[in-house]
């Protein structure tokens, strides 16, 4: 224990500067957490122990093994995992001298690759607000705090999320876990068991998705391109075979994902107006969709993304592919005004 509370402080004050410049005096709802680097290298399996010295109660400890899980279970991206082991050289330790600021409830130090600290106050700890009561202790119908919740939101720093910026009523609190402050129950927040949209849409773009399928956090609004192409090349009749390949061209780690499993559609052009004519299968290899089609001459065509409710990729548009190799409008791309879909008003899915 000794050696975990000089590493400790040696990384407090670290913490507390990074802290200080990372976080902005302004910020927009629904943007990411702000970050603590460095990151830990993708998918690494961070274990840690009872604190020696400082073992929490029985219930205190089922509910941060529960928070460990909570925050493996649901970072939806590369970023480290949690088990409890108790030959681990990292310590979640209660109610022991504890290296936090004299007014936080819970507190955590990272010294990235070396390993990191959690700490808990004890339940009943007096401060100028009042007496700290842990819900998993006390039963209490208002007033307590979730051990679970603040274990998840301690992890979220060690994964590198500084405090979530909120708008000035709180309204988007829940949008993370990772808070400078706490909610005691009932207030809105107060027992997350899941890292928020922005906890989530930080940790993706420092740790990159476990699969290209996986859908990007919606407190994202990521751009992408999407190519169109047709075999045989330029055919101006008959059954072709249109392929589209689709990819992330921002967000730090996302920038170049191939995105599977995403809905595609095929445009044809009819004069100013553009219609869908089929619904892309996916390809053999990652990001990329086909779909086949009976062509005449002079046809234009091309593959629209339409961003949705449950991600955080933008709307987006192929340049036009013509059957026979002539455009019936001009090239290589027309809009009809107020198309949904053209490239000068792509917005993102957001909140």
């Amino acid at each position: 224990m000794t050696r975990n509370l000089a590493r400790a402080a040696a990384t407090a004050a670290v913490l507390a500067a990074l802290l200080a410049v990372i976080l902005p005096s302004t910020v927009l709802a629904g943007t990411p957490d702000p970050t603590l680097p460095p990151a830990w290298p993708q998918d690494s399996a961070l274990k840690y122990r009872w604190a020696p010295t400082g073992v929490p109660p029985a219930a205190i400890r089922t509910a941060l093994l529960a928070g460990a899980a909570d925050a493996t279970a649901t970072r939806a991206s590369r970023a480290p995992s949690f088990a409890f082991d108790s030959t681990a050289g990292n310590d979640v330790g209660y109610g022991i001298p504890m290296p936090c600021v004299s007014n936080a409830i819970a507190c955590a130090y990272r010294n990235v690759p070396v390993g990191f600290d959690v700490w808990i106050r004890e339940n009943g700890h007096k401060y100028d607000w009042g007496t700290l009561s842990w819900c998993e202790l006390n039963g209490s119908l208002t007033g307590c705090f979730s051990a679970e919740t603040l274990m998840l939101d301690e992890l979220g720093h060690i994964d590198g999320l500084a405090h979530h910026v909120n708008l000035p009523d709180e309204s988007d609190y829940t949008d993370s876990v990772v808070q400078a402050g706490s909610h005691q129950k009932p207030q809105p927040g107060w027992n997350q068991r899941v890292f928020g949209v922005c906890d989530t849409a930080t940790l993706q773009t420092l740790y990159d998705v476990p699969s290209w399928s996986t859908l990007y956090s919606t407190c994202l609004a990521i751009p992408a391109s999407l190519t169109l192409s047709m075999s045989p090349s330029g055919a101006a009749s008959g059954t072709v075979t249109f392929s589209a390949s689709f990819h992330a061209t921002d967000g730090g780690r996302l920038n170049g994902n191939p995105l599977s499993g995403r809905r595609v559609v095929l445009q044809l052009r009819s004069g100013l107006d553009w219609s869908d004519v089929a619904t892309f299968t996916s390809g053999v290899t990652s990001g990329s969709y086909t779909a086949n089609i009976l062509v005449r001459p002079g046809m234009d065509y091309r593959a629209v993304f339409r961003a949705t409710a449950n991600e955080g990729l933008r709307t987006t548009v192929s340049a036009v592919v013509t059957s026979g190799g002539t455009c019936t409008n001009s090239c290589p791309l027309s809009q009809a005004p107020g198309d949904p879909a053209s490239p000068a008003v792509m917005i993102g899915s957001g909140r």
